[in-house]
């Protein structure tokens, strides 16, 4: 059922888009909607200018800033919203042609759309200077982890862990999960009292504060994030650690005192760059003693579509990852063995991955209003289109996430001569 108005133009410029008829609800300001029979999710256009940015920015851009702007919102099933364009014959590149916009200039004008480009939502980043630089990273990562440390208790929960969990079993709680991958990092580093760990991007604490209290070791954690670096002081504080965890507001190409027995990179890899990734590992392997564990955990994509580009159109460089490349685990392999690593173990978590996504979109979800007043309406909505994205990027296996273990060699082999258990707490 269809009533003349903004549905009917939304309708054929989805049907332009996507190939296909638009298989949700479509209901606009003017009043008029569009039904489609059992759709799970209604998409609300609120006003004129969700289609003008679609205009001035065809695809996904457009469609990234309407919703960010809450210009375009979802009502029902966000999941179903989001999954649908994978069950088409073909999945859709999302761009008007300039011939699809004249057949509809009439249209769009008898509504009004037609006008100036609005301007982007201020959580859209732009960033200066050379990419991957010291500086240019700096302000990468500001744009994604400085945004309010209340808001990342919020979403995150109390462990504070920004990266994959590792499930016991499925009805594990988020809290469980994050300190059961806490400390399989620490079993796989084979930790021991008296070492000397580097937790290369720390986030706010949590592997540094686990390692210290229940494996006894001095940890050296540092981030180029400042709230950051000041929660995780004082978290090391409170928790009476800040004899044995020293927190840095520190780039690990600044770190200058190793050797360290271990090092931890779980989630920071994804920031480095493709081209860098060589650099990267071999100043791990410098920072590491003879016979020192490397654990690297990082999110990969798929090895046939080759290294990743930063789209300068898509949602995630724009709103959630500015500079931000995944590489298949075969990069990440070639290029800790060209460094002189010996690779020792790979595991693959993605399934964990996707369980975690939903569980912080539980979080957001249950805690909005919460989560608006932390940050801002539109960064809220960044975050809760990027993880549910997310989580069906893990379940549909378009991207991974993996623990690559390596060793450098030359030091004394602690590695027991069979491949022990990691999922079994000593």
């Amino acid at each position: 059922m269809a009533h003349p108005g903004a549905s009917r133009l939304v309708d054929e410029l989805a049907t332009t888009m996507l190939g296909a008829p638009l298989p949700l609800s479509v209901r606009c300001w003017d009043g008029s909607e569009s039904l489609v029979d059992g759709a799970p999710t209604t998409l609300v256009v609120r006003n004129r200018r969700a289609l003008r940015r679609l205009v001035f920015a065809p695809g996904e851009l457009g469609l990234a800033r309407a919703y960010v702007s809450g210009d375009l919102d979802v009502e029902g099933d966000l999941y179903a919203a989001l999954s649908f364009p994978d069950d088409l014959p073909a999945r859709p590149e999302l761009r008007l042609d300039r011939r699809t916009l004249a057949r509809l200039a009439g249209p769009l004008l008898r509504l009004g759309v037609l006008g100036p480009p609005p301007a982007p939502p201020p959580e859209e980043a732009r960033l200066r200077g050379l990419r991957h630089s010291l500086r240019r990273d700096r302000r990468a990562i500001s744009h994604h982890y400085d945004v309010g440390n209340d808001f990342y208790r919020l979403l995150l929960g109390p462990s504070l862990v920004y990266s994959c969990a590792y499930f016991p079993a499925p009805g594990a709680t988020l809290e469980e999960a994050q300190e059961a991958k806490l400390d399989l990092v620490c079993r796989k580093l084979g930790l021991e009292p008296g070492m000397r760990l580097l937790d290369v991007g720390c986030g706010w604490g949590s592997l540094a504060l686990h390692a210290a209290s229940r494996y006894g070791v001095s940890v050296v954690g540092v981030t180029i994030s400042e709230a950051q670096a000041g929660l995780a002081r004082r978290r090391a504080a409170d928790a009476g650690l800040a004899d044995r965890v020293e927190i840095r507001l520190q780039d690990y190409r600044e770190v200058a005192d190793g050797p360290f027995d271990a090092i931890a990179s779980v989630g920071m890899a994804e920031h480095v760059g493709h081209d860098q990734l060589p650099a990267y590992a071999a100043r791990l392997h410098a920072l590491l003693a003879p016979g020192g564990r490397l654990l690297n955990h990082a999110i990969a994509r798929g090895p046939a579509a080759g290294p990743d580009r930063p789209d300068p159109g898509s949602f995630l460089t724009r709103y959630v990852f500015p500079d931000g490349e995944l590489q298949p685990v075969a990069t990440h392999v070639r290029v800790l063995e060209e460094a002189g690593f010996e690779v020792v173990d790979a595991e693959a978590l993605r399934r964990h991955y996707a369980l975690t996504c939903r569980a912080w979109v539980r979080n957001l979800e249950q805690h909005w209003d919460e989560a608006v007043r932390a940050s801002s309406p539109g960064r809220a909505r960044v975050w809760r289109l990027y993880l549910a994205g997310s989580a069906l990027a893990f379940e549909r296996h378009r991207v991974g996430v993996n623990q690559v273990l390596a060793v450098r060699p030359g030091g004394e082999d602690r590695l027991p001569l069979r491949r022990p258990d990691w999922s079994r707490p000593r």
